[in-house]
């Protein structure tokens, strides 16, 4: 069982930079890590989680990742979440699947992310639809 821990990925800029998600708190089993910002509500959250249901194992991770601006009203200064980033990755494994089957689907949805495989890349990056 994975302990929850600080969680370092580098983003898709030109030159990547390290975003450190710390620990924040597990709730019915989800872990969450954060990138702490100016305020909570422009945290990028990280949350994972693992679940077995009848015969199957379930997982998800999800990344959101607010954008914020300083609204002013009546002279007064507040955080405004203006939009928000939401990406979600689930599996579901039958009790019987092997580690290795396991460490091939995560390997290979994992390579389909890259920036490289055109499908993909354009379809979720791109905003193209698939023809």
């Amino acid at each position: 069982m994975p302990q929850l821990q600080t969680l370092a990925i580098a983003d898709g800029e030109t030159t990547p930079v390290t975003h450190t998600f710390v620990p924040r708190d597990i709730v019915n089993g989800v872990g969450t890590v954060v990138e702490a910002g100016n305020t909570p509500i422009g945290e990028n959250r990280v949350t994972v989680s693992m679940k077995k249901s009848g015969t199957r194992y379930k997982g998800e991770l999800r990344l959101t990742m607010p954008v914020v601006a300083t609204e002013t009203v009546n002279g007064i200064a507040r955080p405004t979440v203006i939009r928000t980033a939401y990406v979600a990755l689930s599996v579901s494994f039958d009790e019987k699947s092997t580690l290795q089957e396991r460490k091939n689907a995560c390997a290979l949805i994992a390579q389909a992310l890259n920036p490289n495989r055109v499908l993909v890349n354009d379809a979720l990056v791109g905003l193209q639809g698939v023809y």
